[in-house]
This record gives structure tokens, sequence and C-alpha cells, in this order.
């Protein structure tokens, strides 16, 4: 009912949109800019991005070129499918790529943009910037809240081994934003969200809610005399859900602020692990920093590590395996190497990682071909020459990264699962390869994820879990995997992967 709803009021704005002159669109004769589809009077070219925009979106790149310029409703934007326009794009002019643009959604979720994902360029997302590298996702932390992580995987496979014996299939990618849900929460503010299923249905839905909510089409951000609104009844939507998150995260911070007085009465502060709601907390009681947090920052920054490290890094681990089913001979290589580092009497860690290259260029191989990030989004903030074109000031960018991975001049069958890709011939460990602009998984600069040594950690370790203690049958006697993608910000799959797990190590030695 929903989307006939929307088809009905994208009829009559284009009914509305044929009386109406279109000046808006003319582009001003002084301006050279990128080649562009004809557009429609009002909406522009969002009729051009259904059903999914990064795939319609490099499908125009393979007519148009690797620069394209499009209206999405009265919106003007660029979109880079190629790697050396976004290395222009996203490097030489930087500085006029490194803002964020606003939408109705992320504003008013994030409390008037007080997160960091999305707030804007200036001193204080250079002082969150410099807080997560330091201390919140910084090194030291991250080793310090190793064990979190290692016991999430260790609950993971235990699960698993539980439903094998009773031969059950499992949604493996469900069981997976369950695992990464707990290690967040817990590396956030030392408490499982998930740990019944109940309270886990209630912190999924929120998660999945906020995701839709921020990725889906709304009138407003795009078409100019919609924009005071609400045709599609987002704003109800968007308050019952931030209302549901603020009630959660007043509850966590009230509690965590008792516990940090009681500690400090008792003078045991440094015989407690800090979380890093307690460095967040810190840092708002501290008078001589130079930005100070509020209370509004604190849950908005929250909110941005539950929504970019629960989905991303469990449908990265999700996809893999999809790859592997349907590639036995690389799943045979990956398990053959783990077994020969680690053995058969021992689950694999973290610290393993750095031994198991070829683990690591699946991984890589996984991000390139289904990137849990398919689009960058950034907005310009001056006027700029980009490939020999004009791009005003407030234009939208989109890097489709998603295309970068697939583009044939630059991966050699691109379209193939193939690890070894990542492999340097000479000596079989990884290759810096990942490091050029054909391959962004985690973006780039300024902008780029503060979060991926943390989400490597996750996905390398999990799935090296999952391959050294499991084989996988598909449920229903089905032979292959199917690999279409579906709608979403995080690249999630069309169709859950339902499996039988069989046990090929006795999962007693890893409780």
């Amino acid at each position: 009912m929903a989307e006939i709803q929307e088809y009905i009021i994208f009829f009559l704005i284009w009914l509305i949109s044929t009386i109406l002159i279109r000046s808006f669109f003319k582009k001003r004769s002084y301006k050279r800019l990128p080649p562009s589809p004809l557009a429609l009077p009002i909406i522009g070219h969002l009729h051009l991005l259904a059903p999914i925009p990064h795939q319609a979106l490099a499908k125009l790149s393979t007519r148009y070129g690797p620069l394209i310029h499009l209206y999405l409703g009265s919106v003007p934007c660029i979109v880079a499918s190629s790697p050396e326009v976004s290395k222009e794009l996203l490097k030489t002019h930087e500085s006029s790529f490194s803002d964020r643009p606003q939408t109705a959604a992320t504003d008013y979720l994030t409390y008037g943009s007080q997160d960091f994902s999305f707030a804007p360029y200036g001193s204080y997302w250079k002082f969150m910037k410099k807080l997560c590298m330091s201390q919140l996702l910084g090194g030291q932390t991250l080793d310090l809240l190793q064990p979190v992580r290692r016991h999430e995987i260790r609950h993971l496979v235990q699960f698993l081994a539980k439903e094998a014996g009773a031969g059950k299939s499992v949604d493996v990618g469900r069981e997976l934003i369950r695992m990464t849900n707990n290690v967040i929460s817990r590396m956030i503010m030392s408490e499982r969200c998930s740990g019944d299923e109940d309270e886990a249905g209630a912190v999924r839905k929120l998660i999945q809610e906020t995701a839709e909510l921020t990725g889906k089409f709304n009138l407003s951000d795009y078409i100019w005399f919609c924009k005071n609104l609400d045709l599609q009844g987002f704003g109800k939507r968007l308050k019952e859900v931030r209302e549901r998150f603020d009630r959660m995260m007043e509850k966590i911070i009230d509690e965590h602020q008792i516990k940090r007085r009681k500690s400090k009465d008792d003078g045991k502060k440094g015989e407690v692990l800090r979380d890093l709601l307690d460095i967040l907390l810190d840092i708002a009681e501290d008078g001589s920093s130079e930005i100070k947090l509020t209370r509004e920052n604190i849950k908005a920054f929250i909110l941005d590590l539950f929504a970019a490290g629960t989905d991303t890094s469990a449908i990265t681990v999700e996809w893999a395996l999809a790859e592997l089913i349907n590639h036995p001979n690389i799943l045979q290589n990956a398990v053959e190497e783990i077994d020969s580092v680690i053995g058969k009497d021992r689950l694999v860690e973290e610290s393993d990682i750095t031994s198991l290259p070829y683990l690591q260029a699946i991984v890589k191989e996984t991000l390139r071909l289904h990137p849990t990030g398919p689009m960058i989004v950034r907005e310009s903030s001056e006027d700029c020459i980009i490939a020999g074109y004009d791009i005003a000031a407030k234009t939208r960018l989109f890097v489709n990264v998603w295309a970068l991975g697939r583009d044939p001049n630059h991966w050699e069958d691109a379209l193939e699962f193939k690890p070894h890709r990542f492999l340097s011939k000479d000596n079989g460990q990884l290759d810096v390869r990942g490091q050029h602009y054909h391959f962004l998984p985690f973006g780039t600069g300024r902008r780029g994820c503060p979060g991926t040594t943390l989400a490597l950690q996750v996905v390398q370790a999990t799935l090296a879990a999952l391959i050294q203690c499991f084989d996988f049958k598909l449920d229903g006697g089905k032979n292959s995997v199917d690999m279409e993608e579906g709608p979403g910000l995080t690249l999630p799959r069309a169709y859950p992967l339902i499996c039988i797990p069989v046990p090929r190590l006795n999962h007693t030695l890893f409780v």
C-alpha cells in the first residue's frame, strides 16, 4: 500500500510538472557541465534510479561516461564511476568535497547533525575525528576490548554448534547481526543489548528502522515545493524511532553515571574497564576540553556506532560466506590455510589474522564485489573544476564504489570472485593494491571511515571462526546461493542465507 501511495504521488508530481516551466533545470550558458541524460520537469532524473540506485547509476555511466550530471528533483548532483575521476574528487579536490549533505531523516535522528558521520566539516567534526582515532576507536582501546569480541564470536560458534546438533537450519545473517550488535553494545556500554529474544528483536528493529529511514527516498529532500510537507508520513516515524532510541540511551547514560559516581566514591575508578561511553562522559565532564560534548552529542555519536557497526560487518561476513559456498575450491583453500596455521585444537584469534593472507584476500575480494557502503556521498562546499567540467558549490557528489570494484579496465575478470587478485605473485602476501581508488569500501581521506580497523577485526575473525568450525549445507537441497542484491544503504542480500551448519571440529574445545 505504501509503494502504491508513492507511485501516485510521483504521478501527480509529474502531471503538475507538465504545466510548469523547465527553466529551473536549464544549464547556464557559461557553465560546462558533465554529460547528462534527459531530465523530466520537477523530478529531474529520479525516475532513472530504480530499482537499486548504485546499479542504475553504473548503467548510466557506461553510456554517458565516468562523470555525469544529474538532478535529483531540484538537487544538482554529479556521479563518479572511475578510479581516475574519484581520485580527482576525493584527493586532489578533497577540501572542496569534505561536507556531507543533510537530509530530514539524518538531521532529526542525530539531534540536528550533532553526531560525527553527518556533522558539517568544521571544528567539532575535526575534534571528533581526532577523538575517534586517538581514543574511541584507536589501537589501545580496541586491544583492551578484544576480549569482548572474542567472547561474542565464541558465543556464536557455540550457538551454531547447538543448532547443528539438532539438525536445524539457521538464518546466518540474522545471527551475525545479533553477534555484531552485541559486540558494539558491549564495547559502547558494557551491556549485551541482544541478550534475550525480546530485547534483541527490539534493538534490531530500532537499527533496521534507522537504516530504512535514513536510506529511503524522501520527497521533501529533493522536490523544492515539498520541503515543508510530509506527504509520505516520514515525520511521525522519525519522531517515534528517535523517542525509542532516546529513552534507551537516557536510561543507559543515567545508569552509567550512577556507577561512575559509586566507583569514584569507592576509590575504584582505575580498576574498572572503561567502555566507549565512559570515555565520552569523561570528555563531557572535562572542563578543559577544547570542545564541550553535550548529552545530545553523546547520544548521536552512539547512534552512529550502532548504525554503522552492526549492519555492515554482519552483511560483509554473510556475503563472504555466500561466495565461499558458491566457490568450494576457494573455501577449501581457506580451510587448509587455517588448519595449517591454527590447527584443530583451538579457535582462531584476531592475533592470528596477520598469518592468514588468503583469508584477508577473501575479505578484500568480498568488499570489492559487495561493498557495504556502495556509494560515497559528499557535497561540494565551493565552485571547482573536475575533469574539465564546472561544478558549483552545494552540488551533491556520489562516488559509485560498487561500480569502481567492477570496472573491467582495472580488474581482470572483474565480475568473478577471485581472492588471489589481492595476493602478490612473489610471496603470497597481501598486496597493497587495495589502497588505490578502484577499491574504496571504507571511503578515503578525511571523511574515510574511522572504524575500518574495528570492522576488519570483526569481519576477519568471525569469518575465520565460521569456516574453521563448520561446513555449511544449503537449506532445501539447493546447490548454490542466490547472489541478488536488495535495496538499502548497506548493500543487503535480497534473500536471507539459510544454512544447516555441519561441525568440522569438536565445539567443546571452544567453550
